[in-house]
């Protein structure tokens, strides 16, 4: 057994030698926050590395959604998965908008597009999806949508860091994307987020809501939120950026390593990889069908006996919490799939850090 409990996410942290650099400089020019060098920098960098024309960099993604839907003045009803993180709906509720959950699709689990155009109303005023497990959505069939009903887009690109398709980024489709990076993420910077703007007038705009409508330093043209990144997580982001590529590299070997030892085991079913140009390998999920000897909690329970500490991410789904069950659309029969799945999913360990003995394990106790 390993000396220590093994997550579905560790942190990835580059030597500390290399981070005192950073902190000696901040130390030195007294800059803790308030779009500091380091928060520039990675602005920058960020926007050059995941190829989109302006980044607005905030503390974390969860603020990051909530100023996106207001940067784009989204109000009424919005169309959105119930198979996510609470994060992406509860950023609603705090706009006082109300989510419309739709089903997802059985293969990729994101948004399915085939069920949107039931859900509109003359309320709606945008859709929500998120590229769930950083597996794209169905981005061309959601715009068609979108445009044919004048609705804007706003994509939880929490998961999809890095990720692109065929044209490129996949955070360049809507009108906006979001992202986190939070420490669980693949590339974090403890907690942190940002927002993939199309212009320099979104992104300013965005820039101003973030610290708390200032423009100069005595007018405010807007109601804004304090969503600013200090310079200890920028920093900590830079250096993250210079290690990305090998962490992605070892998170692609832990994929093809799963999918070697798990593809033959009757009863376990794997996603497959998406059509993406490229993939950030950013989950590992399974799931368990009728055919497998252990139901999901049974093998998460055999699992956690392990020190193995899968999770059952998303479960439940956000439309089973109590803000949100009075809600028309929450009902089980209209979300079967995003139900089905909910019961059946659970995501392995997958991080640069998981050594092969320990993937070795995790796949030995699986195998019936």
């Amino acid at each position: 057994m390993s000396a220590k409990p093994i997550y579905v996410t560790q942190p990835h942290l580059p030597p500390l030698e290399e981070f005192i650099p950073y902190l000696e400089q901040i130390w030195d020019n007294k800059r803790l926050t308030n779009s500091g060098p380091f928060h520039n920098q990675l602005e920058q960098a960020l926007a050059e590395y995941l190829g989109v024309e302006h980044l607005a960099l905030f503390a974390n993604g969860t603020l990051a959604l909530l100023t996106a839907l207001q940067a784009l003045r989204i109000t009424g009803e919005v169309i959105t998965t119930p198979y996510s993180f609470v994060a992406t709906a509860h950023t609603l509720l705090w706009n006082e908008i109300q989510p419309v959950f739709v089903d997802i699709d059985p293969h990729t689990l994101n948004l399915d597009p085939n069920r949107i155009e039931a859900a509109i109303t003359p309320r709606t005023t945008a859709i929500l999806p998120v590229h769930v497990y950083g597996n794209p959505c169905d981005v061309e069939a959601i715009q068609t949508i979108a445009d044919n009903y004048n609705l804007k887009v706003i994509y939880d690109a929490a998961h999809a860091f890095g990720v692109q398709d065929q044209g490129g980024s996949i955070l360049r489709h809507g009108d906006l994307s979001v992202l986190s990076f939070h420490a669980t993420k693949v590339f974090n910077t403890c907690e942190g987020g940002a927002i993939a703007c199309p212009d320099d007038k979104t992104k300013q705009h965005i820039d101003h809501l973030k610290n708390f409508g200032f423009v100069g330093e005595t007018t405010v043209v807007a109601s804004g939120i304090n969503g600013k990144m200090n310079e200890m997580q920028s920093a900590l982001g830079l250096l993250q950026l210079k290690h990305v590529s090998q962490a992605l590299a070892r998170r692609h070997a832990i994929d093809d390593q799963y999918r070697e030892g798990l593809s033959h085991i009757p009863g376990i079913r794997l996603l497959p990889r998406g059509s993406q140009v490229v993939d950030n390998h950013a989950y590992f999920p399974i799931v368990v069908e009728d055919t497998y000897p252990l139901s999901r909690d049974q093998l998460y329970d055999k699992l956690k006996a392990a020190d193995i500490h899968g999770r059952r991410y998303f479960y439940p789904l956000i439309s089973e919490f109590p803000m949100y069950r009075g809600l028309p659309s929450v009902q089980a029969a209209d979300l079967a799939v995003a139900t089905e799945i909910s019961r059946r999913i659970i995501c392995l360990p997958i991080f640069p850090a998981l050594s092969d003995d320990d993937l070795n394990r995790i796949i030995q106790l699986l195998t019936p």
